[in-house]
């Protein structure tokens, strides 16, 4: 088996992850690859949100950040505890179809310091439901984001 790892992204790695962003499996969801990539950058110093990059073997497979789920006041998030950290993440080429194990992997960290974590895709994105089902999520309401966008709230607790 692959041995999955993660590592805090660098401004070093904001090239692979543009070139990540535009690829047209991510664009489609990640829309605005030049936007996502200066929020990414701009999020770089932000305390409350935290950035990695989950490794196969040493190699960068995906992008994933974390956070407060309540820090940004996101109203398809407020009926959840209060500790609970959002998850939002993009796979880089040699990630595809490995998504399952590298959040599985995430998510059992991220569970020692939150009761709960939350992911939200669109509904329409069946391919990171998948992934994210196979990774211990679950949940099946739609709810309106922040931006109008609706988002399936899928969770995974301790």
């Amino acid at each position: 088996m692959d041995r999955i790892g993660f590592r805090p992204v660098t401004q070093a790695d904001l090239p692979m992850l543009g070139d990540w962003l535009r690829d047209a499996r991510v664009s489609c969801w990640w829309r605005g690859a030049d936007e996502q990539l200066a929020g990414i950058a701009e999020d770089l110093d932000n305390p409350a949100m935290r950035q990695w990059l989950a490794l196969r073997d040493g190699q960068p497979i995906a992008y994933a950040q974390f956070y407060p789920a309540h820090h940004w006041n996101a109203p398809h998030f407020r009926d959840l505890p209060a500790d609970t950290i959002a998850v939002d993440c993009f796979a880089g080429p040699d990630g595809f179809g490995q998504g399952g194990a590298w959040l599985d992997a995430l998510a059992r960290r991220l569970l020692t310091e939150a009761s709960v974590l939350v992911i939200d895709p669109e509904p329409e994105n069946l391919r990171a439901i998948r992934a994210y089902a196979k990774a211990g999520f679950s949940g099946q309401d739609v709810r309106p984001s922040e931006d109008g966008t609706m988002a399936r709230i899928m969770t995974r607790h301790r």
